[in-house]
């Protein structure tokens, strides 16, 4: 029986040192395989980033394109409302001035209005 308890300690001291040395090396394996997750996960955040920037520019570049097109067009519109309110001004002007010269011609020549009088 004592050989038997001997063969049982021998035995297990040997498991013993066996995960002794065994261990760490698992350990740095798990921690090489994880430290090279980590590593994919870095470059693949990385290359995300880089498009989202891309993209942002892209997106930021076409709000500016659209933003200057609609203020060039406010521009022509407030300049073509600018021209119909001086044409409206030139006609009212116009007109003012062709009531002046009938006034004119009618004091002028008070029966010149009436188609009956005129030769």
């Amino acid at each position: 029986m004592n050989m038997w308890l001997i063969i049982a300690i021998v035995v297990v001291v040997a498991l013993v040192v066996l995960v002794a040395v065994l261990a760490p090396r698992l350990k740095r394996k798990d921690r090489d395989r994880k430290r090279a997750r980590a590593d994919d996960h870095l470059r693949e955040a990385h290359v995300r980033t880089t498009q989202a920037d891309k993209e942002k520019a892209a997106a930021e570049e076409l709000a500016a394109r659209a933003r200057r097109e609609r203020a060039e067009t406010e521009e022509r519109a407030l300049a073509a409302e600018q021209e119909a309110r001086n044409g409206y001004a030139r006609a009212e002007r116009e007109s003012a001035e062709a009531q002046r010269l009938k006034g004119r011609a009618s004091k002028l020549d008070p029966d010149i209005d009436d188609p009956a009088n005129r030769r």
